[in-house]
């Protein structure tokens, strides 16, 4: 059976854009084929504030992005978080949920948290909340991300995905009889996607 790889990543501002697209998308495929989500990793753990040119260009992509699809951002995280640049511990974050099959809640839990709600998805502190929030257990949760299991895993993860053919996040790949097909994401038109994807299988 042919599989389409989603490649992510939690704080990927243009995931959060492609959400409602992607979600028809996936409906349409149903049981056409497997569909699998890797996380690619864009930015490694860092204690650093966020350099002021980054902050900026990141509230410009924000901007361009409701802009061009209508996606909603609270551009108040700007004023009252304490911006970093680190995306690695919402990646750990989403693969324990996946150890518990709620990939898909953390997800959303991350993305709400950050671009509705102004929190920081690159604190642990925040990421526990989120965990309690889908029905894991804190404590746990906080072991598991910390966790040289998880870290392995996120490791091996990155690596598979930059070994795909991806352009950025997020990235879809057609995987079908051991090829490997980069399938262009259209932000709107989940049809388009639809089309060329079940054309190849």
């Amino acid at each position: 059976m042919a599989k389409l790889i989603y490649v992510y990543d939690p704080m990927c501002s243009w995931c959060w854009g492609y959400r409602e697209t992607w979600l028809k998308l996936k409906a349409a495929l149903g049981d056409k084929l497997a569909i699998e989500y890797k996380v690619g990793g864009l930015a490694p753990d860092s204690d650093e504030p966020m350099p002021k040119e980054m902050q900026q260009f990141l509230q410009q992509t924000w901007q361009r992005i409701e802009q061009q699809l209508g996606t909603p951002f609270n551009h108040e995280f700007w004023h009252t978080a304490k911006p970093r640049r680190s995306t690695y511990p919402a990646c750990r974050a989403v693969l324990v949920a996946r150890q518990h099959n709620k990939e898909q809640e953390m997800l959303y839990a991350i993305q709400k948290a950050y671009y509705l709600n102004a929190q920081n998805p690159s604190d642990i502190s925040t990421l526990a909340s989120l965990a309690e929030q889908i029905g894991l257990e804190k404590n746990a949760f906080i072991n598991e991300i910390e966790s040289e299991k998880i870290n392995s895993l996120l490791m091996a993860e990155i690596n598979q995905a930059r070994s795909l053919p991806i352009q950025g996040f997020p990235s879809l790949i057609l995987e079908n009889k051991g090829l490997y097909a980069a399938i262009p994401v259209n932000y709107q038109d989940w049809q388009s996607t639809y089309q060329q994807i079940t054309s190849h299988i």
